[in-house]
């Protein structure tokens, strides 16, 4: 795709995904990037609009309905931003002749795996959330549109609400910890999920459509992810002066599920396999605690 000519339209650059990829895709394209106040996702016309409009190259859309909780009590919400905005993107990006790159959740596995899923795994969502995911994948693969579905898992970074901000800022206020250690995943990085996207897109090629699986290497449980970040934290504010912690990686109490009962179930071990994405594209990405180290070090503080 030729860097002066790509149109691409984003989506969701409020949230996590949309935020990180936002910068970095000025470097391959003319990047037309819409909030939620600017698009309506629960709006059939508003989609169709802007996409005519526009006339993209590509579609990238990190937008969706991410509470997961919440939406066990408003399905028709979450149904309507995760599963049918993707057909009607997916629609208009065949009649424009664009490609379609759409993000989508480990939640759409039901956990029962004991090594980590591949692409051709048998989806069996738990909740209304990964159902509502699912409905998007398989509308946008009913399509003729030039597809990627990205599947990713536990985002975090330095902007928005994700849960590494939510454990350091707890850490700080000295509140008591107690996090879930048995449901396994592999946190992963919106930087790195932006970096990937655009390496994939450098490297695009139309014979690789369909889905894949993009996450950060490695498996932890939310409980060691939240130890992770504490004495992550800890060593670096040793280098840069960060105020520490009240809480410290020690402190933290660790939980079963059943001792933190939740609206939604959670899958007990929602780790995706990576090597469909390193075959087709060539891309690796790094171990989740060599990259929440980068993450932490580019932060300023609490």
């Amino acid at each position: 795709m030729s860097r002066n000519k790509t149109t691409i339209l984003l989506t969701g650059i409020t949230g996590q995904v949309g935020h990180a990829l936002r910068s970095r895709l000025v470097a391959i394209g003319s990047v037309v990037a819409v909030s939620r106040e600017q698009l309506d996702l629960r709006s059939t016309d508003d989609i169709r609009t802007i996409v005519k409009t526009i006339q993209p190259d590509i579609i990238i859309n990190p937008a969706a309905y991410t509470a997961v909780d919440l939406a066990e009590s408003n399905p028709s919400l979450a149904h309507a931003i995760n599963g049918t905005a993707p057909r009607i993107l997916a629609e208009e990006a065949e009649r424009c002749g664009a490609l379609l790159i759409h993000y989508s959740t480990d939640y759409i596995f039901d956990g029962t795996n004991t090594v980590p899923y591949v692409e051709t795994d048998t989806p069996n969502p738990l909740g209304v959330y990964g159902e509502s995911k699912l409905v998007g994948e398989l509308a946008i693969q009913a399509t003729d549109a030039q597809h990627l579905i990205l599947r990713t898992s536990w985002v975090y970074g330095n902007y928005g609400k994700n849960f590494m901000l939510t454990m350091l800022n707890l850490a700080a206020s000295g509140e008591r910890l107690q996090v879930v250690a048995d449901q396994f995943g592999a946190p992963t990085s919106s930087a790195c999920i932006a970096e990937a996207t655009v390496e994939i897109i450098k490297r695009w090629d139309p014979q690789k459509v369909g889905t894949y699986h993009l996450t950060n290497a490695g498996q932890t449980s939310w409980h060691g992810f939240c130890t992770k970040i504490l004495s992550q934290y800890e060593a670096l504010s040793s280098t840069l002066a960060w105020p520490m912690l009240k809480i410290k990686a020690s402190q933290v109490q660790a939980l079963t599920s059943s001792d933190y009962p939740t609206i939604a179930r959670r899958p007990h071990y929602s780790v995706l396999s990576n090597q469909k994405l390193q075959t087709s594209f060539g891309i690796v990405l790094p171990d989740w605690q060599i990259e929440l180290k980068r993450v932490l070090s580019t932060r300023n503080s609490v």
